[in-house]
């Protein structure tokens, strides 16, 4: 058997596993092997990194990733140095430890030196960054995440901007800059030219639609370009594609519906408001509100639309009785309110008359449309002539023209809401102290020219009597005088306020949905920022307040900013009955500037 010197270098050439679960280490002394290779037969999907250029000489220890490390003692061939030698396994089920512990290398007899050592089966847990450890992790975890969690739709998703020509061009081709005349109208139709779904719709369903409306069945194309009626059959179309509908998921449809309901419910309120309030000449608010709720409340609505023969046009596909009420209500609120925005912009506020107590059949003298019994406060003082001994029908107040000569804008409104004793408060100290400063605030009396100059003097102490009503709170004399107070002018004046602010809304973001509008009006025309507007001017000095609680509204914010609320809403009643609509959107956007435009001064 040939001898080995001993001062040559030994190095590890051949790893070897038994089925006895033994590691064999088999050490050659001819020359120093440059690389390990490994590939057990019964672990095939072990495999050990190889050691590149080992030198036992080097004080570093061998780059070998085994938990446990090699620490051999009294021998040679490792220069009587102690070195961790660690073999990594990175496809290992179970990492492998080996133990060398008091190994005695003796002077081999052969070249070949066959070494025995036991191998552990590691059963602690597996280290941090072990991968196994890492994909049972993640396959728990997964267990854990919530099945409700959706991907966003589409349209929500980002899309790059259009450049400055191409939106230019969609601006220019849409059919809301078609129409100068009628700008409100204008931007209230689509902002596309109708396809070839729409106008299959239209062709179908449209000519049912406008003879269960009690409209002309030719098409509304026929009339002349100073006619807004001509664009009735595209708003009619546009009413009653709803949300629900499967129409909807173009764009332009999507949005017209939208804008129109957006307008469509502020028309109807601010028309029942002044019917209720020249039908009831004598009676508060509180009543009242509840009258049009009774009328058209989301849950009366389906009622209506039955009774018009319009339910199969919104539910094509169902029955309208068999569906749940939060499946019903929705759409036909969305088509009742979009239905009356286009009534609105074509015809006017007297054919909106007409298609509630005519098409609907609504009758404000049904028991179910009556308020709440209550407590009445005896009302002693006179109602204007006109009311007196009857009750005015919607007839009356869709038919009423203003006489040729009239004080007021709405002169019949005005008398419903100012009632003739409050020329008994002429001359007062109010009416010689604040009454001044408060017509120069607002701009009062307006430059217009009358035929005869008397006319002009009686607006004016008209106008003087309703501004100081619209001042005069409900605690000063309510309780002896129910009318002498602001509470009718603060009811038509805040409707006025947001058929106004919808109005401009439209006009000023032709390309908002109307989800976003509505959030928008209701932002801006917020209760506690009315009264600030009006605060602002220092018009909250002069309101007339009861000497009981005169302090504690002054001093008091709770108490204080709602009743300016109300005075800033009964000054747009005020101005909607004696001026008309262009001054209160003069009040709203020049003097009190709602939409904060304005500079302020420093």
């Amino acid at each position: 058997m040939p001898s080995s010197s001993t001062n040559q270098p030994h190095c590890l050439h051949h790893l070897q596993y038994t089925h006895t679960q033994e590691l064999i280490i088999t050490l050659s002394t001819p020359k120093p092997l440059q690389n390990l290779h490994h590939q057990p037969p019964c672990y095939p999907n072990s495999s050990i990194q190889s050691l590149n250029n080992l030198n036992p000489s080097s004080t570093k220890p061998y780059p070998m990733d085994l938990s446990s490390p090699l620490k051999p003692s009294n021998s040679t061939i490792f220069h009587h140095r102690t070195h961790d030698l660690s073999f990594s396994s990175s496809l290992s089920p179970f990492p492998v430890k080996t133990h060398f512990q008091n190994l005695t290398f003796r002077k081999p007899f052969s070249p070949n030196l066959t070494i025995f050592a036991t191998l552990e089966k590691q059963e602690q847990e597996l280290p941090k960054n072990s991968p196994q450890r890492l994909l049972k992790e993640l396959s728990q975890r997964k267990k854990y995440v919530s099945p409700n969690k959706r991907v966003p739709p589409k349209r929500f998703i980002l899309k790059p901007p259009l450049d400055d020509a191409k939106l230019a061009q969609r601006f220019l081709n849409s059919p809301q800059l078609s129409l100068k005349q009628f700008p409100l109208l204008s931007s209230c139709l689509p902002s596309m030219k109708f396809n070839n779904a729409d106008k299959t719709w239209i062709d179908e369903y449209l000519l049912e639609a406008k003879q269960a409306l009690g409209y002309p069945l030719e098409p509304s194309e026929n009339y002349g370009d100073d006619n807004p009626a001509k664009q009735f059959d595209t708003l009619l179309y546009l009413a009653f594609g709803h949300p629900h509908c499967e129409r909807t998921n173009a764009r332009h449809v999507r949005s017209g519906h939208s804008r129109l309901g957006f307008l469509g419910q502020y028309v109807l309120e601010l028309a029942l408001a002044e019917f209720f309030l020249q039908r009831y000449p004598r009676e508060s608010p509180g009543p009242m509100r509840e009258r049009v709720y009774a009328l058209i409340g989301k849950k009366f609505l389906p009622k209506w639309v039955k009774a018009a023969s319009l339910h199969n046009l919104i539910f094509q596909y169902d029955d309208m009785d068999k569906l749940v009420r939060k499946e019903r209500e929705p759409p036909v609120k969305s088509v009742f309110w979009a239905l009356f925005g286009a009534i609105y912009l074509c015809f006017g506020m007297p054919e909106v008359y007409r298609v509630l107590f005519e098409v609907f059949g609504m009758d404000p003298e049904d028991e179910e449309c009556q308020p709440k019994l209550r407590r009445q406060l005896e009302d002693v003082d006179y109602v204007s002539a006109e009311f007196e001994g009857r009750k005015l029908s919607w007839q009356d107040v869709a038919a009423y023209k203003p006489p040729e000569d009239a004080l007021f804008a709405h002169p019949r409104l005005f008398r419903a809401c100012v009632p003739p004793g409050m020329h008994r408060f002429r001359g007062n100290i109010w009416d010689f102290d604040s009454r001044p400063q408060v017509m120069n605030t607002l701009g009062y009396p307006l430059r217009i020219k009358d035929r005869i100059p008397e006319i002009t003097n009686a607006r004016n102490i008209e106008l003087g009597l309703g501004l100081q009503l619209a001042f005069l709170h409900p605690s000063k004399y309510k309780f002896e005088h129910p009318r002498f107070c602001f509470e009718r002018l603060e009811y038509v004046g805040q409707k006025i306020q947001d058929l106004v602010m919808a109005e401009r809304l439209l006009i000023k973001h032709i390309d908002a949905p109307g989800t976003w509008l509505q959030e928008k009006h209701r932002r801006i025309l917020m209760n506690k920022f009315c009264g600030k507007y009006l605060r602002e001017k220092y018009l909250h000095r002069f309101i007339i307040y009861s000497e009981e609680v005169q302090d504690s509204y002054e001093h008091n914010r709770r108490l204080r900013n709602p009743a300016t609320t109300s005075v800033q809403q009964a000054i747009h009643g005020l101005s909607y009955t004696v001026y008309g609509k262009p001054d209160v959107r003069r009040l709203m956007f020049e003097v009190f500037d709602f939409e904060q435009t304005q500079s302020k001064a420093v």
